[in-house]
């Protein structure tokens, strides 16, 4: 199970980068316009500085921190997207096996799994639209199934089915 993304990392960035903004908004608008209306020792001045610079300091850090966990995180979830994508196609592997599809029968399943319309399998495979056709219903009757529809159906079930066993 992944680590969700630890939202109190957001937010401290966030809230340091916007403390640290607002102190040194705050100390341009008092040296720029509050001249004379408002006195701030120099201690104070640099306590200000020194307090916006940790809060930048601070902000940056934890920001670094998020983006390493999100790199981190992004790279495990790709991961695990090629490995269900290989689960997939021995899935299909197998149960093409187990239906005794020949290859051009097996072909014509991938595509059509693919999503691809019967006249661009025909045209990859340079074959004609009927062949492609008779072919789709081979495999729909080796397999028990009427439709691509159900073709398809048939293998997200599977995959569910797994799904729930894991």
């Amino acid at each position: 199970m992944q680590k969700p993304i630890k939202l109190w990392l957001i937010r401290a960035a966030l809230v340091m980068q916007m403390f640290s903004l607002i102190l040194f908004a705050g100390e341009i608008y008092v040296d720029s316009f509050g001249k004379g209306l408002i006195y701030i020792s120099w201690e104070v001045h640099e306590a200000i500085e020194v307090t916006a610079v940790a809060g930048l300091i601070i902000g940056f850090v934890l920001g670094l921190m998020l983006v390493r966990n999100l790199l981190a995180r992004n790279s495990k979830v790709e991961g695990q997207l090629r490995v269900a994508s290989g689960e997939f196609h021995t899935l299909l592997k197998e149960h093409f096996v187990q239906w005794g599809l020949s290859p051009s029968e097996t072909d014509v399943a991938y595509f059509a799994i693919k999503g691809m319309s019967n006249n661009e399998i025909a045209e990859l495979r340079g074959t004609s639209d009927g062949t492609v056709k008779a072919q789709l219903n081979a495999v729909y009757k080796k397999a028990g199934l009427e439709s691509r529809a159900q073709l398809l159906g048939y293998f997200i079930e599977e995959l569910m089915a797994k799904e729930g066993e894991a």
